[in-house]
């Protein structure tokens, strides 16, 4: 079978050709550069074929870099980049990066400048989810549980928006995976155009390999959602730090989770990703 990350991150060392904000990367250990040739190194033994990048927060608005990696590699690679909420032409400018393999726009509350309870209120996100249902493009969502009632309101003002929510929402990402975190997660899933990505097992729960202790969590959310709307992904470069490696993390999918059916894995591991991102 050949699989699908749904969630990877590259950058360049030439801050001249990509210059990048300043931020410090979230992991110290963190690599100089994570190039598209490194990373189908490390993907490609474990069975992955093909890939969504994910635009770096210190490369802000400007995707050059995972966009010249999609040209690279067009039958490999798809993107979620992030474009300022508060610019103008939003409607434009996300039709016209849809041409060069776009697939969704990573959204969160710190890049809205607002705090969960009102994260999506800024006009611009009016545009962007309408035009993510004309464009069949998502709102990808980094966020924790206390940005899911904000979400649920446009999400029923805008049912036919694909949306995809990223890292499990990051429940646990504290060590505690609280019941009424997952409830509220769960509770999204009336939405039927909402996505999950099951994944970045490294910074969740006990945060040690073969995360077992996440069993439950990921049990209940497929139960939600359903394997046709849960996506594997590795979170990669940063999944394949220190004692993680992106073997580890396809592995609790793929061997580890004895609730899940063979179809349940394709569809997780591959179908849902390909019939979004790919499809």
């Amino acid at each position: 079978m050949a699989y699908i990350d749904a969630h990877v991150h590259v950058w360049s060392d030439d801050t001249q050709r990509y210059p990048r904000l300043g931020e410090v990367l979230c992991s110290p250990n963190a690599p100089a550069s994570f190039p598209p040739a490194e990373l189908l190194r490390i993907a490609q033994p474990a069975g992955v074929e093909r890939i969504n990048l994910i635009q770096i927060s210190f490369y802000g608005f400007d995707n050059s870099c995972m966009l010249d990696a999609i040209a690279q590699y067009p039958d490999v690679f798809v993107g979620t980049a992030v474009i300022d909420p508060y610019a103008e032409h939003l409607e434009r400018m996300m039709a016209e990066l849809a041409s060069r393999g776009i697939r969704a726009f990573r959204i969160h509350p710190r890049l809205s400048k607002q705090p969960p309870g009102t994260w999506l209120q800024p006009g611009g996100y009016r545009a962007m989810f309408a035009a993510g249902a004309k464009n069949r493009q998502a709102m990808s969502c980094m966020i924790e549980p206390d940005a899911l009632p904000e979400l649920d309101r446009m999400c029923t003002e805008f049912p036919d928006t694909p949306v995809v929510i990223d890292h499990l929402c990051r429940i646990g990402a504290d060590g505690v995976i609280r019941d009424a975190d997952v409830d509220a997660l769960c509770g999204i899933a009336k939405h039927k155009n909402v996505m999950l990505k099951i994944g970045g097992f490294y910074a969740l729960g006990k945060k040690e390999p073969p995360y077992d202790d996440l069993a439950p969590l990921i049990r209940s959310v497929v139960h939600a959602f359903g394997p046709e709307r849960c996506m594997w992904e590795s979170d990669s470069p940063f999944q394949v730090l220190g004692p993680h490696t992106y073997q580890a993390s396809i592995d609790l999918v793929r061997e580890r989770l004895d609730f899940l059916s063979a179809a349940d894995k394709d569809w997780i591991l591959r179908k849902t990703a390909e019939n979004f991102y790919f499809g």
